[in-house]
């Protein structure tokens, strides 16, 4: 595309005195070429051919994005929002382009900072298609962030030594280096400007934490979180170690046909897992109670096989849910009579010990299903009586079996059997 006429641009009617011939030669010219490159035919291409133009491509949409850019600036500077009644400029933007208002937000803030005095180098290798959009708003904000007491002369050495980092660093990476790049630059203050970064970054995460869980009414809860970057990383680490496969069998590691289950959906039961497991005891008393789930059903309920049970926030699950979860710490059963009194608020022995769990793992060295390679640190313990008919919570009647098994030792559909050997193995009720 040709330069514009410096004659032609003394022309240019003042705002809101009508289109431009000039814009409108402009526009009519981009149109023409952006719709010759929608019906371009790749086919024809050498592998040369489209690496070539998927470069060109990407730096035009630099270019192309440096043009929003000058333009959003200079309608933020004649407050255009103003004429419908607009609070911001970014908010008249993404009304009229369908843009979110925070990519609105994000696109005027680098326009303007752009425009400001001192960051011309950047807008200039933004232009030019040098530079990416998302790279030139690191540079900027890494720029603008450095202390007040910072001069001109180390601002713009830290600039220019971040434009040449964008050469070889994409914008993540670029973010990652921009907070340390006093360090290069001038270290004698960089040390004391990057702990304050931080601080002020880790203040801002906690300020910030949230969590939001709902119930879909159809057996399951979604939920979202925000939580600070380390708290993050921790918690995957967690569940990342329960989700390794070398815990698993083959037949834990394949979903219901027989495909291998993505990453997503062994760290969804990684952090199933997670929470059933949490001890109860580990978490604060509220009225001297600790947070743990009461669930609350007849005895018929309790020993019959297609029951359900009532749980303390109203909401319901299988008996034998009820009856898998009470071998562990995650609820508390309340049994009720006829009168709907309490038979039994649980049991002082319901739960095996730390020693007791220990002693089952040297007995059995891990689950009892034969065939499963679950260690002894991945399994739960089990009831072979179950507490919920007045099995006692002794070794004798102890067992081992990984979250999997155990679930299927509680499942209705199930027939467990105990072998000689003091394996157990499960069938499908016909």
């Amino acid at each position: 595309m040709s330069a514009v006429p410096a004659e032609s641009v003394s022309a240019w009617p003042v705002p809101g005195a009508g289109s431009s011939p000039v814009v409108d030669a402009l526009l009519g010219r981009l149109d023409a070429v952006l719709g010759d490159l929608s019906d371009f035919a790749f086919g024809g291409l050498t592998d040369d051919d489209v690496a070539r133009l998927l470069d060109a491509v990407t730096s035009a949409a630099g270019r192309v994005a440096s043009l929003e850019c000058r333009a959003v600036a200079e309608a933020d500077r004649r407050r255009l929002g103003d004429a419908v009644g607009a609070r911001h400029t970014h908010q008249w933007w993404a009304r009229r382009s369908q843009l979110t208002r925070a990519e609105a937000g994000r696109l005027t803030r680098l326009g303007v900072a752009l425009d400001a005095p001192g960051h011309g180098e950047v807008a200039r290798q933004l232009a030019d298609g040098t530079l990416r959009v998302d790279q030139a708003r690191v540079v900027v904000e890494a720029v603008d962030a450095l202390p007040s007491h910072v001069d001109d002369e180390v601002r713009d050495r830290a600039r220019a030594a971040l434009l040449e980092l964008a050469r070889q660093h994409d914008a993540r990476d670029l973010k990652q280096l921009g907070k340390r790049i006093l360090d290069t630059v001038a270290p004698e203050v960089g040390e004391s400007h990057e702990a304050k970064v931080l601080e002020d970054e880790e203040r801002r995460a906690m300020a910030g934490v949230d969590l939001v869980l709902s119930d879909d009414g159809e057996g399951r809860c979604r939920g979202q979180f925000t939580v600070p970057s380390h708290v993050g990383a921790m918690f995957k680490r967690h569940l990342l170690a329960l989700a390794n496969p070398a815990r698993h069998t083959e037949d834990e590691l394949r979903d219901e046909s027989g495909d291998w289950k993505p990453l997503r959906r062994r760290l969804g039961e990684a952090f199933v897992e997670y929470v059933e497991r949490y001890p109860s005891d580990a978490t604060p008393q509220t009225a001297g109670v600790n947070a743990t789930v009461v669930v609350t059903m007849t005895l018929q309920d309790l020993l019959g096989e297609h029951a359900t049970a009532l749980l303390d926030d109203g909401s319901r699950m299988s008996a034998g849910q009820a009856r898998r979860l009470a071998c562990e710490a995650g609820i508390i059963p309340v049994v009720l009579g006829a009168k709907s009194r309490p038979l039994d608020l649980g049991r002082v022995r319901r739960l095996f010990t730390q020693a007791q769990r220990i002693a089952l793992g040297l007995r059995d060295g891990g689950c009892t299903a034969k065939g499963c390679e679950t260690t002894a640190s991945g399994c739960h313990a089990h009831h072979d009586d179950p507490w919920s008919r007045g099995g006692l919570t002794d070794l004798t009647n102890g067992r081992l079996l990984c979250p999997r098994h155990h679930r299927l030792a509680h499942d209705s559909r199930y027939a467990m059997t105990v072998h000689a050997d003091n394996k157990v193995s499960f069938v499908m009720r016909t």
